[in-house]
């Protein structure tokens, strides 16, 4: 009976979503927004959230206990699984990965519900009721085309399995944060719509908005990494990014969430780019949902993709065109309404802000290209092409470099007009450690030294832009240090964040460029006892081992390893899952101080040996802590309540100056 419990409450989920959508954006339409329309629209989120998560608990539960009666389970799952692996492959296939997808996204409605009262109420409802539009569609996606919960008769006596790459702890907890970050999004999205709506985009809508923004550009920046961490280690191609078209999926809401982020900033601070904001915010969130349509029309072959129904694409795409051509058409209609107030010179922080957002949405569109021209050639053409890594290695990189420059000195000017001989010495440090960084890496790099020097220079930039930022705000060595000190517990959260996001990104940076520019290959064939050379490193095929796991044989190869004296072993993995047929790698690692000796080896399929890749991964450490690092940022950033707007204090006295929606 769970089963048919869950189904039934995502029933009775959507009934209620339509009838919320109904009141809250036809009583904004008619203008009969009262207080019973605002109630119900609350009370209505929450009780949608509370059906999605019971529906959600019921698949899961199903999952635990293996009820091969049901056929999303008989599919993904089998009794000689871990149990870990049970529960996870609830999100591990298509249909459960859009229940989770549905189940944030009432999460994220219940809770702007719960802690948006100190929002005007026009505002919250037509958020709220868009919204809830949005939760139909999703809704209705998965009854109408991916039930979960159908069930299967006769009952089979086990299941097929999971998908042996799901089986790993990294890629059990990526989907949840890719989501998180994905769906995020569509709180903005609903805030900027109901702005058009209402013709009305001011510091107190900013302010409502920043933290939605924030805290979804933050998950996704953990996903990514995340999925990040598991192509490098789980995967065996010594890499760690290979322009997959999944993968550009979850990047391009980023960069675009990332532009949205800083216009938001704008927004609040001088009430200016509100038309930036606002189709920013359209931009982020419809970028999401091309990611959804990627991942589940059958257009792409990926180790990401989920499911290849044409039926469930074409349902995708219609989600995508009325919610993406529905908002630009508001756009259209009512972007003039969004008059600036404020008033800035082109030589200020909110200047650079704007040419760095154009520079964003630049690299964002190259990514964008690169992915859907193979698509768009086979589709007028029928003839297959491929765009791979060389396209945005070369494009993209070169976008990412500028931007990186110009986001070191936009920290350091000031809002509004930037005293030029003020800004030359702010930069001074930065400058300099540029300048110094790329001398040495210059004199002291074995090859790709002129690409190196300006890579290491522009991390230097950035990071030292970072720190200076922070340490003239607080007058460091321009005053006593206790002042410093109450300067420094002074300062918002906003401004540590930022600081923090923009130094993550510059560590993130210098193990991308380590990793790109003096990564290290050999490629042998073995037999137990060879050695091969990489980087210095002695490595010797010691032994090769069968084993058998829970639920998979395997093979595993040990290696011994030494360079200077230093020795050591390490060993990787080649899995066999014969309920599914399916293959798996698990590469042989040593973390050598912020590098890594990465090994993988194959099949000996020719009786001769094993083909083994051997690595020097140099600064790849810099990529996970880097990330971090990011991340971190975005969570002070988004814990910085600061204080309530005038014009949100005046319309609302009492409210408290509490939760996400108001910080």
């Amino acid at each position: 009976m769970t089963p048919e419990i869950g189904h039934f409450a995502l029933i009775l989920a959507f009934a209620i979503a339509i009838a919320q959508s109904l009141a809250l954006l036809g009583g904004a339409v008619t203008g009969n927004a009262d207080e019973r329309f605002t109630s119900f629209g609350r009370r209505a989120s929450l009780i949608v959230f509370g059906l999605t998560l019971v529906s959600f608990l019921s698949l899961m539960n199903a999952f635990g206990h293996s009820d091969f009666s049901v056929i999303n389970v008989y599919e993904n799952s089998h009794s000689a699984k871990p149990f870990i692996y049970k529960l996870t492959g609830t999100w591990g296939n298509h249909e459960g990965s859009m229940l989770l997808w549905v189940l944030i996204l009432t999460l994220f409605s219940g809770v702007l519900a719960a802690q948006g009262r100190a929002a005007p109420r026009e505002l919250l409802n037509l958020t709220l009721g868009i919204q809830s539009l949005i939760i139909v569609a999703f809704i209705a996606f998965i009854l109408f085309t991916s039930n979960p919960f159908e069930r299967l008769f006769p009952t089979p006596t086990d299941g097929t399995g999971l998908n042996p790459l799901l089986q790993d702890p990294g890629l059990a907890i990526h989907p949840p944060f890719l989501y998180l970050g994905y769906v995020g999004f569509s709180v903005p999205f609903s805030f900027a719509v109901a702005a058009l709506i209402r013709g009305k985009a001011d510091t107190v809508w900013a302010r409502l908005m920043r933290p939605w923004a924030l805290i979804a550009w933050t998950f996704l920046t953990i996903g990514i990494m995340l999925g990040s961490w598991w192509a490098y280690y789980e995967l065996g191609w010594g890499g760690w990014w290979a322009w997959d078209p999944v993968e550009n999926a979850s990047f391009m809401p980023w960069l675009a969430g990332t532009a949205l982020i800083h216009s938001i900033r704008v927004v609040e601070r001088r009430d200016a780019m509100k038309g930036w904001a606002v189709l920013l915010a359209i931009t982020a969130f419809s970028l999401s949902l091309v990611g959804t349509f990627l991942v589940r029309s059958g257009v792409i072959t990926s180790v990401h993709a989920f499911a290849v129904d044409p039926a469930r694409g074409v349902f995708i795409l219609a989600i995508l065109v009325a919610a993406v051509g529905g908002a630009l058409t508001v756009f259209a209609a009512r972007a003039n309404s969004l008059t600036p107030t404020g008033a800035f010179a082109p030589v200020s922080r909110e200047g650079a802000l704007v040419v760095n957002n154009a520079l964003v949405l630049t690299a964002c569109t190259t990514v964008f290209v690169g992915t859907f021209y193979p698509l768009f050639i086979d589709v007028l053409s029928g003839e297959k092409i491929s765009v791979g890594a060389p396209y945005f290695n070369l494009v993209f990189t070169k976008i990412a470099g500028i931007t990186l420059a110009l986001a070191g000195a936009g920290t350091l000017l000031a809002w509004k007009r930037a005293n030029l001989s003020a800004t030359i010495r702010r930069l001074a440090p930065a400058a300099l450690a540029a300048v110094v960084t790329g001398v040495i890496v210059l004199v002291i790099a074995d090859r790709e030294r002129v690409t190196g020097a300006i890579g290491i220079a522009l991390v230097a930039w950035l990071a030292v832009g970072a720190i200076s930022e922070i340490a003239f705000r607080i007058k460091l060595f321009r005053a006593p240090v206790s002042d410093s000190v109450k300067r420094a517990k002074g300062l918002p959260g906003a401004a540590w964040g930022a600081a923090l996001s923009h130094f993550g990104l510059a560590i993130f940076a210098l193990g991308a460029i380590g990793i790109s520019l003096w990564k290290t290959e050999t490629v042998a064939l073995m037999t137990e006892g060879d050695v091969a050379e990489v980087a210095g490193y002695s490595v010797t095929l010691t032994s090769v081992e069968r084993l058998r796991g829970p639920n998979y044989e395997a093979e595993r190869a040990t290696f011994s390893a030494q360079k200077k004296g230093e020795k050591f072993s390490l060993s990787g993995e080649r899995r066999y899952y014969p309920i599914r047929g399916m293959e798996t790698s698990e590469a042989a690692i040593r973390a050598q101080g912020l590098s890594d000796l990465y090994i993988s080896f194959g099949e000996n399929t020719s009786g001769r040996g094993w083909p083994v890749r051997l690595f020097f991964n140099p600064f790849v450490a810099f990529l996970w802590w880097g990330a971090a690092v990011t991340a971190l940022g975005g969570f002070v950033a988004f814990a910085d309540r600061g204080r309530k707007p005038a014009k949100l204090r005046k319309k609302n006295p009492a409210a408290k100056p509490i939760e996400v929606a108001t910080a």
